[in-house]
């Protein structure tokens, strides 16, 4: 006798909570493109007419068919409680294309059309090194220690999620408090908003409301977020197409840039999805790296600049009980707000601090995940594997001049916060190895550690080869170590 189908839902309540923390980031991270493009001289026609619209193609094509796959597994496992991969531009891949890609570009050509040409070449390229990744993704999986992964991803969280939007949120302290709050009663504990509101959506209309009554936001808000309307077409271009002739002939260095930040990128899809795993919803990885890959792809050819990826609030929707409906909606209206110039006017409507809370949830989330599906004995791993995003967080801030403003505080910090992902992933890893005795295992994640900082994919601020020397030897130190422990322990077992 067949199975009874199970009415997995379009939407529901739950999914209205997750919808405006993953909408409201994307929301955060578009407007820091627009601010900073505008403020290295690119005109508002390529930010408002081709970079977003074209970042939210790539947005929309992947909610919609993460909320198809979620269908697909809701069918698979007979089940309703199936959470939707969220889907965005990763915050420390979009700097990395700001100021690694875009403003180079600017200062070599001294031409912003042809800059931004070059950007849309090289996130083309990213999103085609993404999807022929995508045939090891689950082989990698599979030999990283769930411990690494999740630990650097809650590196990012602590960092660039958590630990950012705190900041936000104190900007305005009375009003981010009292956002705050309502945060932690009704996401954490999990109490019921007054006439049954979502939690996010009572957030941000109190919020807002008291900006306006207690005088920290002003009219001129409106004035400002009106003259960002209009009507901005998704329509595809060629710009992918004459970027290649220029990114392969006068700038051929971006790409230096280009391929350690996809593999980031790549791995962060791994660690988000390894993430849902751990919290009960089990996607292919390899199809998630190449539906990444592909939707970046998608992107650029409508004029985007900026690499997408599982994003790492996935596990915060699925916390908040949402299903497939929010990514839906956030596809849907993501691509209606940049058509019609409503995001910038949204978000310069509503203050950052009443926002950021939100966000402040989804990372702690993630952090709290990273525990809680590792075994006690594995937490110095996670702990040790979110430490270089620490580095990173600074060295991303101060951008071109971490060296000279952080050097009196120590000068390993721009080195170690260079290829962060890599070098958590590989503390991680090692850790784990010897915390289980597998030293061998401890010594070969050494090695390809160092094999790494050769190429400078670590530890170096582009690729090269014998890029980091004396990380390159301190990593095949530790690999001698472990080898040898690996031997005491072999003449033990005798």
């Amino acid at each position: 006798m067949a199975a009874a189908s199970t009415h997995y839902p379009w939407y529901k309540k739950e999914d209205t909570d997750a919808f405006f923390a993953l909408f409201q980031n994307n929301i955060a991270n578009f407007v820091i493109i627009a601010i900073t493009m505008l403020g290295m001289g690119f005109p508002a026609s390529i930010v408002y007419g081709q970079v977003l619209p074209g970042a939210a193609v790539a947005v929309m094509v992947g909610n919609f068919y993460y909320a198809w796959s979620a269908a697909r597994l809701a069918r698979k496992e007979q089940r309703t409680d199936v959470t939707a991969l969220s889907y965005g531009i990763s915050t420390p891949v979009m700097f990395v294309f700001l100021f690694g890609v875009l403003l180079p570009a600017k200062q070599l050509t001294g031409d912003a059309a042809l800059a931004w040409k070059i950007a849309v070449a090289a996130c083309f390229i990213s999103g085609a090194i993404e999807a022929a990744i995508s045939i090891i993704g689950r082989w990698v999986q599979y030999h990283l220690p769930r411990a690494a992964m999740l630990g650097a991803v809650a590196g990012v969280a602590l960092t660039f999620i958590a630990g950012e939007m705190l900041f936000k949120t104190l900007e305005m302290p009375i009003i981010g408090l009292v956002v705050l709050a309502i945060i932690i009663v009704g996401l954490i504990a999990r109490v019921s908003m007054p006439f049954r509101l979502p939690t996010s959506l009572f957030a941000i209309v109190v919020g807002t409301l008291m900006a306006y009554l207690i005088g920290d936001a002003d009219g001129a808000r409106f004035s400002d977020a009106f003259s960002h309307l209009g009507f901005y077409p998704l329509l595809p271009n060629l710009a992918w197409f004459e970027g290649l002739g220029l990114l392969f002939t006068s700038m051929l260095a971006v790409l230096t840039v280009v391929l350690p930040i996809t593999l980031y990128n790549a791995i962060e899809t791994m660690n988000n999805v390894e993430a849902m795993e751990a919290a009960g919803d089990k996607y292919d990885v390899r199809e998630c790296q190449a539906v990444d890959g592909v939707g970046t792809m998608i992107g650029a050819l409508f004029g985007g600049v900026f690499p997408t990826t599982v994003y790492i609030a996935t596990v915060g929707a699925k916390w908040m009980g949402a299903g497939r409906g929010y990514s839906l909606l956030n596809g849907a209206v993501y691509a209606i707000a940049t058509m019609f110039g409503l995001i910038a006017a949204l978000a310069a409507i509503i203050p950052v601090s009443v926002v950021a809370p939100i966000l402040v949830f989804v990372g702690i989330s993630m952090i709290a995940t990273a525990f809680q599906t590792n075994d006690t004995r594995y937490y110095p791993a996670v702990a040790l594997a979110m430490l270089p995003y620490f580095a990173n967080y600074v060295m991303t801030r101060f951008n071109r001049g971490a060296e000279e403003v952080v050097s009196d505080i120590s000068n390993a910090i721009v080195i170690m916060g260079q290829g962060a992902m890599f070098m958590a992933i590989f503390l991680g890893a090692m850790t784990v190895s010897v915390i289980d005795h597998q030293f061998r295992r401890a010594a070969a994640f050494a090695l390809i550690a160092a094999g790494f900082s050769w190429l400078g994919l670590m530890h170096a601020p582009k690729l090269a080869l014998n890029a980091a020397p004396d990380f390159v030897v301190g990593y095949l130190a530790m690999a001698v170590l472990f080898a040898y422990f690996a031997f005491q322990q072999r003449n033990e077992g005798h």
